[in-house]
Order: C-alpha cells, then sequence, then structure tokens
C-alpha cells in the first residue's frame, strides 16, 4: 500500500498509515462506510479514530464505547472473531439498541484488529440496504485479511497512533474520471442539459452540502443558488428546517438506497424530492406536485417536531438503559448527551445530608469543583440547590441573565450558557444534572422540552446506578473480609497475591486463596473457587478456608486435606461444588507436593525461558463424592523458581480457548519471571485481559523461592 512502509521525506506516520488502509480496506471489500476503533491503553473503552462515508457528526454517538457495550464492534474484540448482522430484523434482534439509534436499513460487518502481541481494537464495515442478506466466503476473506493487514500495520508502528477527541474523516477516491471531467466539456454540457429539463436537479455530498444547483431548482426552491451552493437545505430554507427531512438526509446516506419525500413550500407550493444516493454523494430530483398530497406522505410541522424529539429521546433513553454504575453514567452523559446538544460542560450533584455532593463532572477545573463541591442545599451561589429542591428547571441563555439572581455565578465557572436540570423520581428529587455551554447558547422551546424529559431518564439512570454502587460497596467489602488480609511471611518464599472482582455484577464471588506456615520450613499454599455467585457461595467459601486452615495446621497430607475437606461439603449438603487446588511446600528439603479437585493447573517457572504448565493428576471436584481420593503429584522446587496459582477468571476469555490463554500466560511468565511479583501479577492480568472488565472473579497467587532455603528450627 503506497505510503504504509515509508513516507516521502522521513518515516510513516501511524495515523497517515491508518487512515490510508482504512480507505484501501473499504474500496477493497466494497463497502460504503467504514470505521476504526481502538482500544485506549489502560482503559477498557474503545475510540472511534477514522471513519470513511459517513458525515463526522453522525459519529458522535458512537465516538466513545464500553468494551463491554452491547454492539457488534464489542462484541467482535471481547470475542476476537467477525460479527456479520445481514439486515435491520437481525440488528433489532441481536442489537436493539444499535437499531435504535441507527433505524436504517444496510448490512454491517465487524471484526476485530488483532496483532501479534495485543488485541488492538475492531473494523466495522457497511454496506448499502440492496446487499445480500448473508456475506460470501470470498468476502468474509476480504474482511479478515484487512483486518489482518490493519493490525499488522499498528504492530509495525513506531510508535501507538493518537487517540483523537473527533474521529479522522477520511476520504474514499472511488471516481477520480468523474472529478475530472467536472472542468471538461462533457461535464458543461452535462448541466446545460441538466439546465434545461423542466424538473429541478440538486446534488449534496456526503456531508448533506449542496454543491450543484439548477436554476429551476433554486426557482421551485424559493431561494438564489449563490445562497444555496455551500450550505444544508435544512439549514438555508426555514421551511425544511425539520428533523424528519434531516432523516430522510440520514437514511440515504446510510443505507444507499432511492428514497422520495413531499414538503410544503410556503404558502401553498407542494414538492416532491427524489434521492439518489451513491458512494460519492447523494442527487436531488425536485419536481411540483400539481397538487396537494395524501395526508399520510406528509409530515405535519408539529408530528415532524414530535418525530425529531422522540428520535432523539430514543436514540439517549436506549444509551442510558446500559449504564451500570455513576462512573458509566457520567461517562455517557459526556461522550454522547453533551455532543448531542452542543455543551461543553458537565456536572452532576447528589443530596447528600443536606449538602450538594459532586458525583461526576466533565470540562471543568479541579479548582471550580472544589468550589461547588459541598455547598449546603439552600446556597445562594448556583441555581443547584434550588433547582433541586423545587423540582424546576432553569435556562440561562447567557452570563448577564445568569447573574441578575446569582451574581457571582457566572465569574465561577467560566461558561457563558447553563441548563440546570432538576433529576427527580416520583416526587423524590435524586440530583440535579447542569449542562453549560463555552459560549452564549439560546435555549429554544423544543430543545428545553428535550432536556426536560431527557432528565427523567438521567434520574432513573442516576438512581440505578448509586444502588448498583452501594451494593457493589457492600457485597466486595464482604468479599474481602472472607479473604486474608495479609499473607504471613514464610522465611525462603517470596510472595504475592490479588483478588479482581468481575467488571460488572454485584454479587460475591466464590474465589478464595490462602498461604499457611505449618512450621519454620514447611508453608502450604491453597487456592479455589466456589461455584456461582452468591451470599451461599461466599459462605461457602469460607467454611472450605477454614476446614483447610484446620485440617493442614493439624498436620494432614495434601491428599488428606482434600479428602477431609470433601466429606465436611458432603456432611453439609451444599448444592454448590468447589475446585481446589493444595500445595505443601519443604522449602528446606526444596520439594513441593500438589493435589487438585478439578481446579485449573498451575504453572511453575524454573529460569529463564523455561515456563510450563505443571501436569498435575487431578481429582473430582469437592462435594461430589464423599469417598474420593485426591492423587499427589510431587516436583523438586529449585531456587529462583516461581509458582503460580490463579483461578478460571484469568484464563477463561470469550473467543479464546483456555489453551491459548494458558499458552500466553505461559509465554509472558517465561520472559518476565525475574519482575517484581506485583508487576508480575499485573503483567499476568494483561496478559490475557488487555482492556480489563474481566467477565468473571480472578484470584492470583504467586511464589518464588528465595535462593537461601530457611534453615530447620
Amino acid at each position: 500500500m503506497p505510503g504504509i512502509d515509508e513516507a516521502p521525506g522521513g518515516p510513516w506516520s501511524p495515523d497517515d498509515a491508518l487512515a490510508e488502509g482504512l480507505a484501501e480496506t473499504v474500496r477493497r471489500t466494497g463497502a460504503s462506510i467504514g470505521g476504526v476503533y481502538l482500544v485506549e491503553e489502560g482503559e477498557p473503552t474503545l475510540r472511534l479514530v477514522a471513519m470513511c462515508g459517513l458525515p463526522l457528526e453522525f459519529s458522535a454517538p458512537w465516538r466513545r464505547l464500553p468494551l463491554t457495550a452491547p454492539v457488534p464492534v464489542a462484541d467482535a474484540i471481547r470475542e476476537d472473531r467477525l460479527v456479520w448482522v445481514g439486515g435491520q430484523e437481525d440488528m433489532a434482534r441481536r442489537y436493539p439498541r444499535v437499531t435504535a439509534v441507527l433505524p436504517y436499513r444496510f448490512s454491517l460487518a465487524a471484526i476485530a484488529l488483532t496483532g501479534a502481541r495485543r488485541r488492538w481494537g475492531g473494523l466495522v464495515l457497511m454496506w448499502p440496504a440492496d446487499h445480500p442478506r448473508e456475506a460470501t466466503p470470498r468476502e468474509r476473506s476480504h474482511i479478515a485479511s484487512s483486518a489482518r493487514r490493519l493490525a499488522r500495520l499498528l504492530d509495525d508502528a513506531p510508535r501507538p497512533p493518537t487517540l483523537p477527541d473527533q474521529p479522522r474523516a477520511v476520504s474514499v477516491d472511488t471516481t477520480p474520471a468523474r472529478r475530472s471531467a467536472q472542468t471538461s466539456l462533457a461535464a458543461l454540457a452535462a448541466a446545460d442539459y441538466a439546465e434545461r429539463l423542466p424538473e429541478g436537479a440538486a446534488a449534496l455530498d456526503l456531508e448533506g452540502r449542496i454543491t450543484f444547483v439548477t436554476g429551476t431548482a433554486a426557482r421551485l426552491l424559493g431561494s438564489g443558488a449563490d445562497r444555496l451552493l455551500g450550505t444544508r437545505p435544512w439549514q438555508s430554507l426555514p421551511w425544511l428546517d425539520n428533523p424528519v427531512y434531516e432523516d430522510h438526509y440520514r437514511t440515504a446516506v446510510i443505507s444507499r438506497a432511492p428514497l422520495s419525500y413531499n414538503a410544503l413550500r410556503p404558502p401553498d407550493h407542494w414538492l416532491t424530492f427524489q434521492l439518489y444516493p451513491d458512494a460519492s454523494g447523494i442527487s436531488v430530483r425536485i419536481t411540483p406536485c400539481g397538487e396537494q398530497p395524501a395526508p399520510d406522505t406528509v409530515p405535519h410541522p408539529t408530528a415532524a417536531t414530535a418525530t425529531g424529539r422522540l428520535y432523539q429521546l430514543v436514540h439517549l433513553a436506549a444509551a442510558l438503559t446500559e449504564t451500570v454504575s455513576v462512573r458509566d453514567l457520567v461517562d455517557l452523559l459526556a461522550d454522547q448527551i453533551l455532543p448531542a446538544f452542543r455543551a461543553q460542560g458537565l456536572v452532576l450533584s447528589v443530596a447528600d445530608a443536606g449538602r450538594l455532593k459532586i458525583t461526576g463532572h466533565y470540562g471543568y477545573p479541579a479548582k471550580v469543583l472544589e468550589r461547588l463541591d459541598g455547598l449546603p442545599l439552600d446556597t445562594g451561589l448556583t441555581p443547584v440547590g434550588k433547582t433541586l429542591v423545587t423540582g424546576t428547571a432553569a435556562f440561562f441563555s447567557g452570563p448577564e441573565e445568569l447573574a441578575r439572581s446569582y451574581p457571582r455565578a457566572p465569574r465561577m465557572s467560566g461558561k457563558e450558557a447553563w441548563a440546570f436540570l432538576p433529576l427527580v423520581i416520583t416526587g423524590r428529587p435524586v440530583g440535579c444534572c447542569v449542562l453549560s455551554y463555552d459560549r452564549p447558547h439560546v435555549f429554544t422551546a423544543d430543545e428545553r422540552a428535550v432536556l426536560i424529559s431527557l432528565a427523567g431518564l438521567i434520574a432513573q439512570a442516576l438512581d440505578r446506578a448509586r444502588l448498583y454502587d452501594a451494593q457493589h460497596q457492600l457485597v466486595h467489602g464482604l468479599q474481602r473480609a472472607l479473604l486474608p488480609r495479609a499473607l504471613p511471611a514464610v522465611a525462603g518464599l517470596d510472595v504475592a497475591s490479588r483478588y479482581l472482582p468481575a467488571s460488572h455484577g454485584i454479587d460475591v464471588g466464590g474465589d478464595f486463596y490462602d498461604l499457611l506456615r505449618l512450621d519454620d520450613t514447611t508453608a502450604a499454599a491453597v487456592i479455589g473457587d466456589v461455584e456461582g455467585h452468591s451470599i451461599a457461595a461466599a459462605a461457602l467459601m469460607g467454611q472450605v478456608r477454614t476446614a483447610i486452615h484446620a485440617h493442614a495446621t493439624a498436620g494432614g497430607s495434601p491428599d488428606q486435606v482434600l479428602a477431609r475437606t470433601n466429606r465436611l461439603l458432603s456432611d453439609l449438603d451444599s448444592d454448590l461444588l468447589v475446585t481446589c487446588l493444595y500445595v505443601h511446600l519443604d522449602l528446606a528439603r526444596r520439594e513441593v507436593a500438589l493435589a487438585s479437585a478439578g481446579h485449573v493447573p498451575p504453572l511453575l517457572c524454573r529460569g529463564p525461558r523455561h515456563t510450563e504448565v505443571l501436569e498435575v493428576d487431578p481429582g473430582p471436584l469437592l462435594g461430589i463424592d464423599v469417598r474420593a481420593r485426591y492423587p499427589v503429584t510431587r516436583l523438586p522446587l529449585h531456587p529462583g523458581a516461581v509458582l503460580a496459582l490463579y483461578t478460571d477468571g484469568l484464563v477463561e476469555v470469550p473467543g479464546n480457548s483456555i489453551d491459548r490463554s494458558t499458552g500466553a500466560l505461559v509465554e509472558y511468565l517465561a520472559s518476565a519471571h525475574d519482575h517484581d511479583l506485583e508487576d508480575l501479577i499485573d503483567g499476568l492480568v494483561r496478559c490475557t485481559w488487555p482492556a480489563g472488565r474481566h467477565t468473571d472473579d480472578i484470584a492470583v497467587l504467586l511464589l518464588r523461592v528465595l535462593r537461601e532455603a530457611p534453615a530447620a528450627g
């Protein structure tokens, strides 16, 4: 690909190369629209970095997405596979939120950009409405090979691509001959031909701007050609300033399918608009209706406004239903609500013990937030307290308007316009959402109506999110209380442990670990997982830990410890099963003995580039058979060796086989075995969950044998 390996005058830019790679992919696959998402480093978030075939403003709801979002590209990245959506019905069934935001006919493919060392992000491609519902094997092959090329490009880049706030617009040059002909005699003849037609003709680019208009079309539209060129019809013609008409344009751009509609040019001129889209723009045919069309073919102005408002609310409501925590809600407000209303600032406050507590913000410096956080509810400094108490929204179009009632407020924030929205549920105030603008902003009646309606949706989302956060904190506090607060110091052994709760969900997990100092030269390490996520699982986990501790300190061998614990579970008659790995360490003899009850096998790193998955002969899970026996595996334990114990949440990654995930851990441990153990745990988790957001609890226990063996005492 030209420009990928080396740009003129020096090393190529990964941003330019990625844009060119996207354009080449769209040309090669025959798609009409394409986009590239990258995973933000250290964050479970996707960022749209390049897009072609659509106006940039269309991308506002999709520019930042959680990796857990129910959308095709997130599924493709998490599961490392090609996601194909054959049409609108297929989309509505599998991804209802996407259908609510994009109610158009198209086919879509999403695929992960998986490189040699990491999963960089994902590629999204869309085809017009007339595309077959099923992708051919050849088409799938083109999509997969294009994704591999983009991933290799990212692997080989001298630096990671930048993650801009707004995606880069990429042009796909599919008709160079057509553009060069625009200055030719043939193009002039074509323009003359269009001028002689009794109907009007116009052309729009993919951004919606008028690039060509005949004199007849200008007369029918009631405006001069010079006033129309370079503008969008719904902006330069007041009688087309209607969300329904703009949505017709969106439909044509996304579906690439012809459509027509009627519109009234005041006072009584009915016109028919026929739109013919392709990859370069939209041709528009404009003809007089001759008579008033049937009522069901014309949007009534009031109904049209309601339709536009409903469309916007459905779009935002669909997004709000996906928020789980307060952090999710604030991110969504910043990423989608602010761009939708062209606002630049956000403050989300709740009532807490008679004061206003800021729970989320965007677009404000820390010093301003420090002055606003913790104000009393009856503060006269800003309208937030009054808005929350009275439940009445307040809109201020400029600093002077706000200063009449709150003289100090405009100077505090440096903003120029504000919407103070009460968050109320069934008469109960939950909080206040403030949208602010860097410039004066006049709030239309329609905009106020949408914002007030939206405030009710935000209030419900905030109420759910606060409840989730409180429960999440409670159950994970219980989880931490059931795990050891600190591991004992064992001579001759360096240890580190980590428990990571699942990224979503409020149930208590059943993962556990422990380290027991048995005497001066021996110790026992244990790790396990109780089936399910519930209070019952947590309670059983505590009983299992206690039983293992008692049997181990009583001098039981590894097989005896598991067998006796198994009998206890049988006596408890629990419906839950438990996996467990018990490790007895003899540091004087440099020997380890292991017994497993169906647990994932540990890893042993004996030295540089020498790591293996230990083949431990497993017994059945605890709680299945009261007479079960647990074989013991004995191995030498050399100085410097690292033993890695973990639960299945580390290796059970959607879209990856356990063997592949385990192989990645083996490779990482072999290359980084001499790192600090805490850093080593970080690396192991990133190895299988590079974007975070693990779907199950994870427990990891690392043991490193020191060079000097402890003396028997």
